[in-house]
């Protein structure tokens, strides 16, 4: 079913766009819940007529968002997370982050209009920032382990652990090869026919 959008949906549109849903989406979600209206004949009209009226306040509208989208661009962000020694993030790291460390740089941007597939790993990701329908902002994330130093103190531990318990090991085997040989030479020794007297 066709439905014209009342405010901007982030996946699915922007306000005043007309958009295809499915009906159920469409009669138990949107128009109950104010977000869009069926996408009749006579709404079509009555949306071209407001769209031509608004048509300076769309403008000022993107003006606005390109502003916004000037502040922000060239910025970078580098989170921090916990991470296990296998580098797997405890939880994710998503829009939610993303704001709160653009609001940490003075850059106020509501995490509704953020979209980013949800960091699980370390690396680098990018944010999409949709300020207006024509204005879309990408900014590098970067998720890095917030307990590193801790990490690299127990991945030491374990190597300097695991380099003991190989020397112990090494100086095992050693002495068992050692006292192998001892012991073949004592056979040896025994085994050996006893040399004639001389008369």
């Amino acid at each position: 079913m066709e439905i014209i959008l009342k405010e901007d949906i982030i996946g699915l549109g922007f306000k005043n766009d007309i958009v295809n849903v499915k009906s159920g989406y469409g009669r138990n979600y949107l128009i109950p819940q104010g977000k869009g209206v069926i996408a009749s004949p006579s709404a079509k009209k009555i949306l071209a007529e407001n769209l031509k009226q608004q048509a300076h306040k769309i403008a000022a509208q993107k003006a606005a968002a390109e502003e916004k989208a000037a502040q922000i661009s060239g910025v970078a962000l580098e989170i921090a997370a916990k991470v296990s020694a296998t580098g797997q993030l405890y939880g994710s790291v998503g829009a939610a982050q993303v704001a709160e460390e653009l609001a940490k740089l003075g850059k106020e941007v509501d995490r509704k209009i953020i979209t980013m597939k949800d960091a699980k790993k370390l690396g680098d990701y990018v944010a999409l920032v949709h300020f207006h329908k024509e204005v879309t902002v990408e900014v590098p994330v970067k998720v890095v382990a917030e307990n590193a130093a801790e990490l690299k103190a127990a991945a030491d531990a374990e190597a300097a652990i695991k380099a003991a318990a190989d020397a112990k090991k090494a100086a095992a085997d050693e002495a068992e090869a050692a006292e192998a040989a001892a012991e073949a030479e004592a056979l040896e020794a025994i085994d050996a026919p006893e040399a004639p007297a001389e008369a």
